[in-house]
């Protein structure tokens, strides 16, 4: 395994479980309150700390995810480690995409 791909993948989990348990939290608080969709909505739009919370959050999973497919692929498939990361890159690329866009409609205005 590649040591330097292991480091980053262990390295977004330790930045992950944080953001992780911010997120759970603040869900908890706001269906334990009765608030909508549209409640939230209301108050996270045009927020640039919701928006960077969101947007590093997005790039950790897209980093770790992508090592973990990569890692999955070279030792489950017949994929070599080029065809493996270059899937693995495409997959990382269109989480962050996905990602970018969901942090655009939920909290840009």
């Amino acid at each position: 395994m590649n040591v330097r791909l292991y480091v980053w993948q262990r390295a977004t989990a330790a930045l992950m479980v944080p953001l992780v348990v911010v997120h759970v939290a603040v869900i908890f608080h706001a269906t334990r309150k009765g608030m909508t969709a549209a409640d939230i909505l209301a108050r996270t739009r045009g927020s640039i700390a919701w928006a960077s919370f969101y947007g590093v959050f997005v790039v950790a999973v897209a980093i770790h995810a992508a090592i973990g497919v990569r890692n999955v692929l070279t030792e489950w498939s017949p994929l070599k480690d080029r065809s493996a990361g270059i899937f693995a890159s495409a997959f990382g690329a269109l989480l962050l995409l996905l990602g970018a866009r969901a942090i655009v409609a939920v909290v840009l205005p």
